[in-house]
């Protein structure tokens, strides 16, 4: 296969895929590639994107690769799909997912402290969205399952790994501007000044 084909073939698979692509993943598929070339196609198509003023971009999020429009024609996008149905999260809902985001890992109760209410449901929400999962066990009477974020959480807020996150104090202008853009309700702001319990975390097998 020559290198423009090589080229639209990884391009069509990125198109393609409804979750970000890992390096691993195209090389597999395409099988005479080493991961370093991959990515030099990547950096290339991406290149071409931007030099071209493209209405799309191909960007890294939660480990991988995904083509999404450009943030400056969402405006005209949001209008497009004005009638689209949208899964909202409710501010409690984000409120406990920041709290997750940056104590991780934690137990339901070390949240309800936090946050002064019960979050059965919150975190029933979050689970089935995939946005948080149970990462083990805390080292404590009763062993209660701790919480963590996943990479759904990552791709949701387009963030490569959670040292991408903001400073706490900037999470609140950044889930605005991420649920906005998906026309979803803004957060408020969110009092996370908090610290950690110190525990040890078992993971499960």
């Amino acid at each position: 296969m020559g290198d423009n084909n090589l080229k639209s073939a990884v391009e069509a698979i990125i198109f393609a895929s409804e979750k970000p692509v890992t390096l691993e993943q195209i090389k597999k598929v395409l099988g005479n590639l080493d991961t370093a070339s991959v990515r030099n196609i990547i950096d290339e198509l991406r290149s071409e994107y931007e030099t071209q003023n493209r209405g799309f971009r191909i960007t890294e999020i939660a480990g991988g690769f995904q083509m999404n429009a450009c943030t400056v024609f969402a405006p005209f996008l949001k209008k497009f799909f004005k009638e689209r149905s949208v899964g909202k999260l409710s501010k409690p809902a984000l409120e406990s997912l920041a709290i997750i985001a940056y104590k991780q890992p934690l137990t339901k109760a070390e949240i309800e402290s936090l946050r002064n209410v019960n979050v059965d449901g919150v975190i029933k929400s979050l689970g089935e969205k995939n946005l948080i999962r149970i990462c083990g066990r805390k080292k404590v009477a009763g062993r209660p399952f701790v919480f963590g974020t996943t990479r759904e959480f990552l791709q949701h807020f387009g963030l490569k790994s959670l040292e991408d996150l903001p400073k706490i104090e900037d999470f609140t202008a950044m889930a605005e501007k991420i649920e906005t853009k998906n026309d979803i309700e803004p957060i408020s702001e969110i009092n996370l000044e908090v610290e950690n319990e110190p525990g040890q975390v078992a993971q499960e097998n």
